[in-house]
């Protein structure tokens, strides 16, 4: 099976019973459903969205109601993971198309909260969590206090939703790591499970900010994951160290018109440095091309230590 189609195998046909999604915009109104179902026994799983969705997004709930007796998706654009100059103001709002999508694959809560629901003392003075080390590298080091922004409002979600489960993709592969050392650190009685990328035909991982692209660079957009299959047949390959395979990626990149922030090789554990023991790897790449920053990842397992140490 090739890549595209294991990463397309988790898309399923819609929803065919009878559509009874209820909508929800305050914590009361969640809280009220959330003890009903506890009552009657009932599991629940959670998808966290920023809405505008997609396949991605899809895929996600269509796990989420293989594993669980109840699902929710929550559609909210949280301002405090935006840095300053970022696309909050602009990010697409698709709302009245997206409940008619969840609708049609058989949602039972679609949660739309707003500002004051989830940030009740506003959003410049309110609490914050913070995961230590991962949260500075990588996106991180780019997108100062991001993380702290992605933590804190998924531990409301899910201290407010209490789902047995919550679902997010494998393309902010950062974020789920960050996510599963939230909810460990924090004991929290939720399994966090991620899911691998949904692409588009051409490669393209999937992603809201896709619709930033204008033509011209939506056909240039699929080389950031054939950059990545480069990257990975070279580290197989061995000979060469983590450093000259990531030069090499940036460069190529580069040549394609892309602004590259960073192509790291990293352990798919825990985003450390690699050591020469450590035969599963990550390689993680952001971006951008015209206005929108894309982000993509590639695991690699190796048989044996393929790379050389650094200089």
């Amino acid at each position: 099976m090739s890549d595209l189609q294991t990463v397309h195998k988790h898309i399923t046909a819609p929803f065919t019973g009878t559509p009874i999604m209820e909508t929800v915009s305050n914590l009361h109104g969640l809280r009220t459903v959330i003890g009903r179902w506890k009552r009657e026994g009932h599991t629940i799983a959670l998808v966290p969205t920023m809405g505008n969705l997609h396949d991605g997004h899809i895929s996600l709930l269509n796990h989420a109601r293989e594993h669980a007796d109840r699902t929710i998706v929550s559609i909210f654009v949280n301002p405090i993971q935006f840095g300053k100059g970022e696309d909050y103001e602009k990010y697409p709002s698709t709302l009245a198309e997206d409940k008619n999508k969840l609708e049609k694959y058989g949602l039972d809560l679609l949660f739309t909260p707003n500002l004051e629901s989830l940030y009740p003392g506003g959003t410049d003075t309110d609490t914050r969590i913070n995961v230590p080390e991962l949260s500075n590298i990588l996106c991180g080091e780019f997108r100062p206090g991001h993380f702290s922004g992605v933590a804190t409002v998924v531990a409301k979600l899910l201290n407010n939703a209490q789902p047995d489960l919550a679902f997010f993709g494998e393309k902010d592969y950062q974020q789920l790591l960050v996510i599963k050392r939230m909810a460990r650190d924090l004991c929290l009685p939720v399994e966090i499970v991620g899911l691998p990328i949904v692409r588009e035909p051409d490669s393209l991982a999937m992603s809201s900010r896709n619709a930033y692209l204008a033509p011209d660079e939506r056909r240039r957009a699929p080389e950031i994951y054939r950059t990545l299959k480069a990257a990975a047949a070279a580290l197989r390959k061995g000979g060469k160290s983590l450093e000259e395979i990531e030069k090499s990626a940036m460069d190529r990149l580069e040549q394609k018109g892309f602004r590259p922030e960073y192509v790291s090789i990293r352990r798919t554990e825990d985003l450390k440095l690699p050591t020469a023991q450590d035969t599963r790897l990550s390689i993680l790449v952001a971006a951008w091309l015209g206005p929108a920053r894309l982000i993509d990842n590639i695991k690699v397992r190796l048989k044996l230590t393929g790379f050389k140490g650094s200089e």
